[in-house]
């Protein structure tokens, strides 16, 4: 709520207030004309009392003086009196007037005091979000300027020549390389050289692929035509500019057809089509914008026409077929590792097997040995017992048999793996 929606509203409340005040005012007016119709009425009593003690004047000067002045003092007083209590009704009516409005306004007052607060503390949040998005906008604006001081920097630098437009183009496709996750030396090569019977051919980079294969990829897209028009001093030499840009770009794309890289990669398989870099989103743009069947001709002739952003999107198919084909490698050796441990674990267990059949023999021989020594010795080394010989109280123990066998390996099979035959 704004601060002409709370004026409007206090208004309203002092509007209020003054209707209220002015209705109790009415009624002790009321109140007043009343007590004032009383006084007029004892004005009429002392006229009369005046007329009788005028018409006594003539039977006694002094008794009717005497009245009169009895008559007047006993007016005044009685009209002073009701006066001075009229007086202090009102003004006693008027102070519970106000008493009692003030305690009906209270609420209001307390509330608008709270809304007004709350307006307050809007406005101060406003102008505290105010705030900080003017520095957002001026911090905005700033990295627009510093944006547009390296565009500045970036076109002159451009405007020098095809050398300084190659270099750009070169280090702007190594970087989308480098972000799609391939390695230099190991997923892509440099500037290497092919040849050809028309001689020495000089792609910029070739991509290599799972399973062997390679594609190339060219970074030599002329943009003269592109800055001409960035330079233009009205719309159409801008827009002749940017035709011939357009026709640039078609007759460098007509040129890598017909070197038809594809054919010549001797010992690497490749896909019948060469990636032709265009170093920036706006300046494919503008190019299809002026020849709109310029990328199907392009396809038609096997020549994909690539921005970062597709030649990023590319690349990252690339690495990923690179990581499957490193998964697929890794699961191979982990099924060959599988098969080892599983054939030195069947070994293993021919261990286990002549241990527990070693074992099943000496528990045989030891409960033998414990037959004999209880039916030959024990039974007659226990009569010295009966014959009282003093054994310091030491008494023959029990020997018990081995009673439980050896549990033999049923899932170990100590035969040859199946694996192993594979």
């Amino acid at each position: 709520m704004n601060a002409a929606t709370l004026a409007l509203v206090i208004a309203a409340a002092f509007a209020l207030l003054a209707i209220v005040a002015l209705a109790w005012a009415l009624m002790e007016r009321r109140r007043a004309t009343a007590a004032e119709a009383k006084a007029w009425s004892l004005q009429e009593q002392f006229t009369l009392a005046d007329a009788r003690a005028r018409s006594l004047e003539d039977q006694s000067g002094s008794a009717a003086a005497l009245l009169k002045a009895q008559a007047e003092q006993q007016a005044g007083a009685v009209a002073e009196a009701l006066l001075k209590r009229t007086e202090e009704t009102f003004r006693n009516r008027e102070l519970m007037a106000q008493q009692r409005l003030e305690a009906q306004l209270k609420p209001v007052a307390d509330t608008l005091a709270k809304f007004e607060a709350q307006v307050t503390a809007a406005e101060q949040k406003r102008a505290e979000d105010q705030g900080g998005l003017k520095q957002q906008i001026a911090a905005l604006m700033e990295a627009s300027v510093a944006t547009q001081a390296e565009a500045r920097k970036l076109s002159t630098a451009l405007r020098r020549g095809a050398g300084v437009q190659g270099r750009w183009g070169e280090q702007t496709l190594r970087n989308v390389l480098d972000a799609a996750g391939l390695t230099s030396h190991y997923d892509f090569v440099e500037q290497f050289s092919l040849e050809s019977e028309e001689g020495r051919r000089r792609p910029d980079v070739k991509v290599r692929m799972p399973a062997g294969a390679v594609f190339a990829i060219d970074a030599k897209c002329s943009l003269n035509a592109f800055m001409e028009a960035q330079d233009a001093i009205d719309d159409t030499a801008r827009e002749a500019a940017l035709h011939r840009h357009a026709q640039s770009v078609r007759g460098h794309m007509q040129g890598l057809s017909a070197k038809a890289y594809w054919d010549q990669f001797a010992t690497e398989r490749s896909p019948d089509f060469v990636a032709m870099f265009v170093p920036g989103d706006g300046f494919l743009a503008a190019a299809l914008d002026r020849m709109p069947e310029l990328m199907t001709e392009a396809m038609d002739k096997r020549v994909l026409l690539v921005t970062p952003t597709t030649l990023f999107a590319l690349c990252k198919a690339v690495a990923y077929g690179w990581r499957v084909e490193e998964q697929a490698a890794n699961a191979d050796k982990i099924a060959k590792l599988g098969r080892d441990l599983y054939a030195r674990l069947s070994v293993m267990g021919g261990h286990v097997v002549g241990l527990g059949k070693a074992l099943e023999t000496a528990s045989a021989k030891y409960n033998q040995f414990v037959a004999s020594l209880e039916t030959q010795v024990l039974s007659q080394a226990r009569k010295f017992e009966d014959l009282k010989v003093d054994h310091e109280g030491k008494e023959m123990p029990e020997l018990p048999t081995v009673e439980g066998g050896i549990r033999p390996l049923a899932k170990l099979s100590v035969e040859t793996p199946a694996l192993e035959k594979h």
